[in-house]
């Protein structure tokens, strides 16, 4: 027994001043305060979500953390396990200012569980988050981010700091004059046109009072605004750098004198990112190259007055785009506004109090939320244009991390197969640019120079082929073509190991190709059917189709964008009856809605034949329970498209095609089209009884000014039933050639029988089978798959087989 002590007649006395000592120090909120909730709802359309997603596995170390900005939080903190009750921590971050976080140090692979908390503004702390589980793959790409004082203090001091360090200049400055004098010369020849006829200077109109937005006078000053902000300040960036190499000092003096120029401008007005983002963006990122490249002839008072324009400038682009871009990061434009907001931070970097958060938060952003309409296979769900468009004005952002901030962009996984999309969707000599905005025109060659960037900064031999088979590298010409010129050279190496099709099943693309060497030779077919819905600039239809042959286009996706969101691109490109797809009692899918999502179930590929099953129904709004599109390409001569409907009630529904060219309609059996080298006949074996119309207009036409005439195709069946089925074979072949003999179908209980010649002299025999996991035999065939094919010989000696399991 412990001896008994005597309690002081004082001492609960004393207790009680201590606590109420205590108790009026702390904040009054803190006294009184709820306990702080922690918001863990998943994540809705539109939004970037918490990753790691649990139990998925990730490619790269350390992992990129995001998480659902909480209310009233201030800070947050990240802890790392590899144990689910967070007992043994393994890493831990404290003090985290944005709702994602990318560790500084890798990670181990194998299994991890992650969670995080918040503080609010009195330091009170939410409970945690329950612990999500996530692998690291092994051999994962390395990918720390330096925590902010140590990345901030790699930019350089003195300038220039964009694309090259200062201690870099006396080299280029000598290679100017040897292995890279032709470049130069270029820059001179630039520079002189520059001096002769100097850029406009006056700063550019706002809207008249009244203007309809959109319209055409609209989109005059609009675009307009942003040739005249890059003709004034792209040349004078131009100039300064082309100076900074030993050019004249006149380039130089004329640069400053552009620059002071447009410093002058209003940074809210005609010129201001939220006022005209077009031209606020170019304005913002080619005045930062300047100040930085002509850093040395401006006095300490033009200095500020450049410093201060930024202030503005950077500060306007920072909260339009912080915090919310970070959870919500779909936005368009905002996902090439946010590097142009960090090359503003790193060329005023120390000068601009708040130019160093922007350089980080640019940072973190590459880090934890870009890119973000891709999957890690290469895949990109804006299709070809934007994808150019867009990793190419990204490049110019790597290129600054790699030279201020000691960071590779090409350590990312997506980056290590980005040039896989452009090859697989447009080999060499395809004059054709699959599905997304503005991509009539595109044509594998127009792939050349972004290319030659992804082939020379990632070391990809497969691309540095594909770069040659379009006429060799290029590096682009102004500074960044000069900078660029020094890269080392890629062997190349033709994809003769690489399978001819692909899948792009996290955008939903799946690609099938004959001959992925040269698209004269090649026959592809394009299917999409994506998670990412038909939101912002892949807006087509899921299930939707293209088709090409020997370079040259067949069956497309119809429409021509007059002006974005018109009632043209909104009212016909944005809806299903400007696809190859298929509508019910006239009506598509939920159009420009990350709603309307697909996905492609199941892909297999081989050199004979592919095989790729999309599902759509989510996408039309309740008008179908089912929408299951099966497309098996019997390589290159026959395309099978098997589609199973079910609606809620009896619906007709209308199976479209789209062309440039007039179809030939002799039958529902006997469509033909001719488009230059390539022909193809479609035969639209099931269901009998088809209507086939066909019309040239446009419902709505674009703007008079857009002379565009295509050829619309539907097939709509005789009666309204809840279930349908498609049966269609499309068989490509050359111009001039004549296709033996036609396809043909036996209907079967469970499903179909098919007979198809082919321009090589054989039979293909195909078994559709309606039911999987039912056996289904004919002729010698069988699968209790969904499919299965044999090609033999007249004489019937098999040539080769694929079955569906």
């Amino acid at each position: 027994m412990f001896p008994m002590r005597a309690v002081p007649e004082n001492f609960m006395s004393h207790r009680f001043h201590i606590s109420f000592a205590v108790l009026c120090i702390l904040p009054l909120g803190m006294l009184f305060a709820a306990p702080l909730k922690l918001d863990m709802t998943p994540a809705r359309s539109g939004e970037w979500g918490f990753r790691p997603a649990s139990d998925t596995t990730i490619q790269v170390t350390p992992p990129a953390f995001s998480w659902r900005p909480q209310k009233g939080a201030v800070t947050y903190e990240v802890e790392c396990s590899r144990v689910e009750d967070m007992q043994v921590v393994g890493y831990r971050a404290s003090g985290i200012e944005f709702s994602v976080h990318c560790p500084p140090e890798v990670f181990e692979e194998g299994a991890w569980f992650w969670r995080f908390r918040y503080r609010d503004q009195d330091g009170a702390a939410s409970p945690w988050s329950p612990s999500m589980p996530f692998r690291i793959a092994a051999g994962s790409n390395r990918m720390p981010l330096p925590e902010k004082a140590e990345l901030l203090a790699r930019i350089p001091d003195s300038h220039p700091r964009l694309f090259v360090r200062p201690e870099q200049m006396a080299e280029l400055s000598r290679l100017a004059q040897g292995k890279l004098k032709p470049a130069y010369d270029g820059l001179v020849k630039t520079c002189e046109k520059l001096l002769e006829n100097p850029p406009s200077t006056k700063e550019p109109p706002t809207y008249p009072e009244g203007m309809k937005r959109k319209s055409d006078p609209w989109l005059k000053i609009w675009w307009g605004n942003r040739v005249i902000a890059t003709k004034a300040l792209g040349g004078a960036a131009t100039l300064a750098f082309t100076r900074q190499l030993g050019g004249k000092e006149e380039y130089g003096q004329l640069a400053k004198r552009i620059l002071m120029d447009c410093a002058e401008w209003d940074p809210k007005g005609a010129t201001g990112y939220r006022y005209n983002d077009e031209a606020g963006m170019p304005y913002n990122y080619y005045f930062s190259r300047t100040y930085t490249f002509v850093h040395d002839l401006l006095s300490q008072e033009e200095r500020a007055k450049c410093q201060a324009v930024m202030a503005v400038r950077g500060e306007e682009m920072y909260r339009h785009l912080h915090p919310r871009h970070l959870w919500r990061p779909y936005a368009s434009h905002s996902n090439r506004a946010w590097h142009f907001l960090g090359e503003i931070g790193v060329a005023f970097n120390g000068e601009i109090p708040e130019a160093g958060q922007w350089a980080w938060f640019a940072a973190n952003v590459f880090a934890c939320v870009y890119p973000v309409w891709c999957d890690e296979d290469g895949g990109w769900h804006e299709g070809s244009a934007y994808w150019s468009s867009y990793i190419g004005r990204f490049t110019w952002w790597a290129d600054v991390m790699r030279a201020a901030m000691g960071l590779n962009a090409y350590d990312m996984p997506y980056f290590s197969q980005v040039g896989y999309y452009a090859m697989y969707l447009q080999p060499p000599h395809t004059q054709a640019g699959g599905f997304g905005d503005q991509t009539p025109p595109r044509k594998a060659s127009h792939n050349r120079g972004i290319m030659s960037v992804l082939a020379a900064q990632a070391g990809n031999p497969h691309w540095q082929w594909y770069v040659n088979e379009l006429g060799g590298t290029t590096s682009g010409s102004g500074y960044i073509g000069f900078v660029r010129e020094g890269l080392p050279q890629v062997a190349p190496k033709a994809p003769v190991d690489l399978p001819s099709s692909r899948c792009f099943r996290g955008t939903g693309i799946a690609i099938l190709n004959s001959n992925l060497l040269d698209g004269r030779e090649n026959v592809e077919v394009v299917l999409k059917a994506s998670p990412f819905g038909t939101q912002s600039h892949g807006y087509e239809s899921q299930n939707s189709f293209l088709l090409y042959a020997f370079g040259r286009k067949l069956f497309i996706r119809s429409g021509r964008r007059d002006t974005y969101g018109s009632k043209h691109h909104r009212n016909w490109m944005w809806n299903t009856k400007s696809t190859n797809c298929v509508t019910v009692n006239g009506a598509g899918q939920q159009g420009h809605s990350s709603s309307a999502v697909g996905e492609i179930s199941l892909f297999e590929t081989s050199p004979a034949f592919d095989y790729v099953v999309g599902e759509a129904a989510p996408a039309y709004k309740g008008l179908l329970k089912r929408f299951t599109r099966r497309i098996l390409f019997i390589k290159p001569e026959a395309i099978v498209i098997h589609d199973t409907l079910e609606a809620p009630q009896p619906s007709s529904f209308e199976w479209l095609l789209h062309a440039r060219r007039e179809m030939t309609v002799t039958s529902q059996h006997d469509i033909r089209l001719e488009n230059g080298a390539a022909s193809c006949r479609t035969n639209f074996l099931w269901p009998p009884d088809l209507a086939v119309t066909q019309t040239d207009q446009f419902d709505p036409p674009p703007r008079p000014r857009v002379k565009l005439t295509e050829y619309h195709l539907t097939a709509q069946t005789s009666m309204k039933n809840a279930e349908c089925e498609f049966v269609t074979v499309i068989r490509p072949h050359r111009t001039g050639t004549e296709l033996r003999g036609s396809a043909s179908l036996q209907k079967l209980e469970g499903g179909f029988a098919l007979t198809i010649p082919t321009a090589s002299g054989r039979i293909a025999r195909v078994l559709l089978n309606a039911s999987p996991g039912t056996l289904l035999a004919f002729g010698g065939l069988a699968t209790s798959g969904t499919v299965a094919v044999v090609e033999a010989t007249v004489e019937g000696v098999e040539t080769r087989r694929y079955v569906c399991k």
